[in-house]
């Protein structure tokens, strides 16, 4: 059996993004990093890692990426993220891997690992803890989430592995939606929660009971031991790390 990849390629800001400005293209996605565009990297990556397919490409412009697609299905995306998510996965089902189009250094290696550290939850979450992010990639600059027992960067892969991890993605949406109104943010997660997140004195068992406590899935973080996974292509400073980190690593 093959796992299908959901990739999400939308941007808010389409041709407006200061990244397809940068790089005179029509969308993010087709920004070249290392002479190729990041979707391509992403799909190749895909293409040479044992076991995956069939491939859906999540964009608002389906149009833009055709040529780059081959026989992946394309979907247009929804306003955010989350809802990006929930529509192509009610569509292609579970399990499912999850990853993004501004990925450009994913490599083969770390969606084998990621996946075999990933089995027996509902949904798992790929991150890098900020020590091995400092290790492998020293300098950068990384949003870090932090957890009373660890620091962590996101590294865009999720395995969405039964119908229960769906309900995480209900959550997502719901906290989305209410990005802009704590008090109710707060209200879904708990005040309790979100108290000791603020405090930093939430840890990650107690963030895994209250995940599912709200959804009824069991939800983990999977520590990648490559902090290059953590490197996504988001900002300009982010293109000109990613070439190097590729210039030294690409025969």
């Amino acid at each position: 059996m093959t796992l299908p990849v959901l990739v999400l390629a939308g941007s808010r800001d389409g041709e407006n993004d200061v990244l397809a400005k940068l790089g005179q293209v029509s969308h993010k996605a087709l920004l070249s990093v290392a002479g190729q565009p990041m979707l391509a990297r992403v799909l190749d990556t895909i293409a040479r890692t044992p076991g995956l397919g069939p491939v859906t490409i999540s964009i608002e412009n389906p149009d833009c990426i055709r040529d780059l697609a081959g026989d992946a299905t394309i979907l247009r995306s929804a306003p955010s993220p989350s809802e990006s998510v929930a529509e192509a996965i009610a569509r292609i089902g579970t399990p499912c891997l999850v990853t993004t189009a501004d990925h450009a250094l994913l490599r083969p290696e770390w969606i084998q690992e990621f996946l075999a550290k990933a089995q027996g939850c509902d949904l798992a979450a790929g991150v890098a803890l900020r020590a091995t992010v400092e290790r492998d990639v020293p300098g950068t600059k990384r949003t870090y989430i932090h957890l009373s027992d660890m620091s962590f960067s996101g590294c865009n892969l999720f395995l969405i592995n039964t119908p229960k991890g769906r309900n995480v993605i209900e959550l997502w949406k719901r906290l989305q939606q209410n990005r802009k109104r704590p008090l109710r943010m707060a209200l879904t997660l708990g005040i309790g929660t979100l108290l000791r997140a603020v405090t930093r004195t939430l840890n990650s068992t107690a963030l895994y009971r209250r995940i599912r406590t709200l959804t009824g899935a069991n939800a983990r973080l999977v520590t990648l031991s490559d902090g290059r996974a953590a490197v996504d292509v988001d900002k300009p400073s982010d293109l000109t790390l990613a070439e190097k980190i590729l210039a030294r690593t690409t025969p």
